[in-house]
């Protein structure tokens, strides 16, 4: 009897991604953010949120026309953080996508009892929980909104987007700093292959842009000093990097049974093939400087996927523009993948760092790309910093051959988390 292609050979049932959604300071969709960073075209510019006067760090990868209008009408808007309404905004692309919402979507059929959400977030509501603040300071207990909770809690942008469309399975919120979207993706992956969900939207969103994030994450030297040039600030794996630069955004995925996505006939964009995700156990900030974590999380990865470290087409790759990480990721890249290793790239060159999004993000260009047979570049990047062997693509896209990608993330508190994504029907 042939094998049933919608199984993994564990038996379980194979995961496939049918939509994809995004909202970045590169472009209003998945397609749009894929092109600018394609071209390395960088997104950070001056801050036009709020007065920087004073502060160390002026700029950041902002979304600067957002405007949620057409999903979410100005009252609403009002009572939901921008955390959310990023986090809805892409959803809606991938829902779209992939047949399950808007115009032409057939849901007789949907059991919504089967639907998940899996939505992280590094600090959720901040910017809310910040003005409230303020409010409180400023105007007396009595002014406090009572909105503020359920605008500052992380949980909300997977709750909202829940109640949005109607979906009653499991509405988590994954916060693993830097690596929560990643997580979030893989956690969604694992309630599908466990058999508790048909499908599950998943991935993460942030907007963390405010005065006291800023101020704090400047304060530690983690961020850009570049105020006189935004533009050339983020430059991953570079030897003049300096910190990396702030972004906000969100980044989501439609993810699916086989089996479910074959009886709806769905379009199959690819594969979520292989999770990874450890802790260094190191520093509440900084990473193992051997990549301990970083290694374990990649080869667990391959490990899930049933995958030798050759089949990776390429990486895309942390890559914050910090010096610790870099470097620890560098190295541990090469003991995965040995000194002729797959082309590597980073995105946060173009988007900076979307923080408790980022990794769907980056998941989504990874797979796209992928899809398309190309690596991007990595914007900035002009005097390479790792070690031997580390093939970054440098000053434009790279032509490859169609296979699968590694995503990495890690974040503080030592978390580290890996997604090995197969392009199909590409």
């Amino acid at each position: 009897m042939a094998p049933d292609p919608t199984l993994r050979p564990d038996g379980r049932p194979r995961v496939v991604v049918t939509g994809v959604g995004a909202m970045t300071p590169a472009g209003p969709t998945a397609a749009a953010t894929l092109e600018a960073v394609t071209a390395a075209r960088p997104a950070a510019v001056p801050i036009t949120t709020w007065d920087t006067e004073g502060h160390p760090v002026r700029f950041a990868a902002e979304i600067t026309d957002f405007d949620p209008a057409p999903l979410v009408d100005a009252r609403d808007a009002r009572r939901i953080d921008r955390v959310s309404l990023l986090g809805i905004v892409a959803a809606e692309e991938a829902l779209t996508q992939a047949g399950l919402a808007g115009a032409g979507a057939d849901l007789a059929d949907l059991d919504r009892s089967r639907v998940a959400v899996v939505i992280g977030s590094g600090v959720g509501g901040i910017l809310t929980l910040e003005d409230q603040i303020e409010v409180r300071v400023t105007k007396g207990v009595k002014r406090v909104g009572p909105m503020l909770i359920p605008m500052m809690m992380a949980n909300a942008t997977a709750g909202l987007v829940a109640l949005r469309h109607g979906f009653h399975g499991s509405a988590i919120s994954v916060a693993t700093a830097c690596a929560s979207a990643t997580d979030s993706i893989g956690q969604a992956g694992d309630l599908i292959r466990s058999g508790r969900a048909d499908v599950v939207v998943a991935g993460g969103a942030e907007a963390s842009i405010t005065p006291t994030a800023m101020a704090a994450f400047a304060r530690m030297g983690a961020l850009s000093g570049r105020n006189d040039d935004p533009a050339a600030a983020s430059r991953p794996f570079d030897a003049d990097r300096d910190g990396f630069v702030m972004g906000e955004g969100a980044g989501i995925v439609v993810l699916e049974s086989a089996a479910h996505a074959t009886r709806r006939g769905a379009t199959v964009l690819g594969e979520l093939a292989g999770y990874g995700s450890t802790c260094d156990a190191h520093h509440i900030t900084a990473p193992d400087p051997d990549g301990a974590g970083a290694i374990a999380s990649m080869q667990a990865a391959l490990a899930d996927a049933g995958l030798p470290p050759a089949a990776i087409s390429h990486i895309n790759a942390h890559g914050t523009s910090t010096p610790l990480n870099d470097a620890a990721e560098s190295s541990a890249m090469v003991k995965v993948f040995g000194t002729d290793g797959p082309p590597v790239t980073s995105t946060k060159g173009v988007t900076g760092h979307l923080v408790g999004a980022t990794g769907a993000v980056e998941a989504i260009i990874g797979l796209l790309a992928a899809r398309a047979g190309l690596v991007p570049p990595v914007a900035n990047l002009t005097t390479p910093d790792v070690d031997p062997g580390v093939d970054l693509v440098i000053g434009e896209a790279r032509s490859i051959a169609i296979g699968p990608v590694l995503s990495n993330s890690f974040g503080f508190g030592g978390h580290n988390a890996s997604l090995v994504l197969v392009p199909l029907d590409a």
